[in-house]
């Protein structure tokens, strides 16, 4: 019996070793891998050019070039770049994030991610199909989780240049209890009490950081959420946000915002996306409201990201600002 155990135990000694010695070599090995290449929200779509430029190309840029919710004009989700089959190779293998569409004779239809492939980090999508049809069905059905994938991995790419060059606010946690990671261009343009507007200026205008808590409750959870996040944010930057002597800094009326439920640092967030505007200015811009229920502190805080930026595109921007924003941990 005691030979028995001790047989047992050896093997369970070998066993964890080799798991051990198996998860160091996959370590290494991306490790060693070239890092991953590309711009900010631009997805390689490598397929055909016979399907690039059929339905099943069309179902690609209608779900991946969809239009970006809350923009004051149509922007994509990503910026497509189609790369033959015979061209993925070297480099553009590199691409952080890829679409792969394979089209085979008799192929199964077929779904799969591959995380860290050919670089790192890297999310790459694979539909395979033995029709046009096979192959539209699976985008469709699995566009919604690809996006995710992607936008994730994206976000933490730009948090991670982000973290390159930080301007440290210490306010913010002294007064506010939070840590954000800022990049080094923004500077403080109001400081008021447990208020922060924080800006950075561009060539064609300003990206702007607001920062305040208000008390729990503030916003409801049911069928009048849009309107009291509206009123909220619209009662606040009507009186912290300067303007020209006439008009008011208002979310704009004509387009109900979009409202998300997601999660900060572990807490319940409401994502607000919009149009902001000053009345009678003839001004305004997109916004992103995070409306976070600080239960362990009793309140509600409240970030926010805006951009002025007239005539020019803004995607990029606001993703800038959403990946400060995730940024966010609590102190407690």
């Amino acid at each position: 019996m005691r030979k028995l155990s001790l047989a047992i135990i050896c093997l369970l000694c070998i066993f964890s070793c080799t798991e051990e010695v198996k998860k160091e070599k996959a370590q290494k090995s991306q490790e060693s891998m070239a890092h991953s290449n590309g711009r900010i929200n631009h997805l390689s779509v490598v397929v055909d050019n016979e399907l690039w430029n059929s339905n099943v190309g069309d179902t690609i840029r209608k779900y991946f070039g969809a239009e970006v919710p809350g923009l004051p004009q149509e922007e994509p989700l990503f910026t497509l770049r189609q790369i033959p089959m015979e061209a993925f190779t070297g480099l553009t293998k590199q691409s952080r994030i890829f679409l792969w569409i394979k089209k085979e004779d008799g192929a199964e239809n077929k779904y799969g991610l591959l995380k860290n492939k050919f670089s790192n980090p890297q999310i790459g999508a694979v539909i395979s199909g033995a029709t046009d049809d096979d192959i539209t069905s699976l985008i469709r059905e699995k566009h919604e989780m690809i996006v995710s994938k992607y936008k994730s991995l994206e976000t933490k790419e730009k948090q991670a240049i982000i973290k390159k060059s930080l301007e440290r606010i210490p306010q913010l946690q002294e007064k506010l209890g939070i840590t954000l990671n800022i990049p080094s261009a923004y500077r403080i343009a109001i400081e008021e009490d447990k208020f922060f507007w924080i800006r950075k200026n561009i060539k064609h205008g300003s990206m702007n950081l607001m920062i305040y808590e208000l008390p729990l409750g503030t916003v409801t959870k049911d069928s009048n959420t849009v309107s009291s996040i509206i009123k909220m944010r619209d009662s606040i930057g009507t009186v912290k946000i300067p303007t020209p002597e006439v008009g008011h800094f208002i979310t704009e009326e004509a387009y109900a915002p979009y409202l998300y439920e997601i999660e900060l640092d572990n807490r319940f967030t409401f994502e607000t996306k919009g149009t902001w505007e000053i009345k009678d200015r003839f001004m305004a811009g997109p916004f992103v409201n995070y409306a976070i229920e600080d239960i362990a502190n009793n309140r509600l805080m409240v970030l926010e990201g805006f951009v002025f930026a007239p005539s020019v595109s803004k995607r990029d921007n606001m993703f800038e600002l959403e990946a400060i924003i995730k940024s966010i941990t609590f102190d407690k």
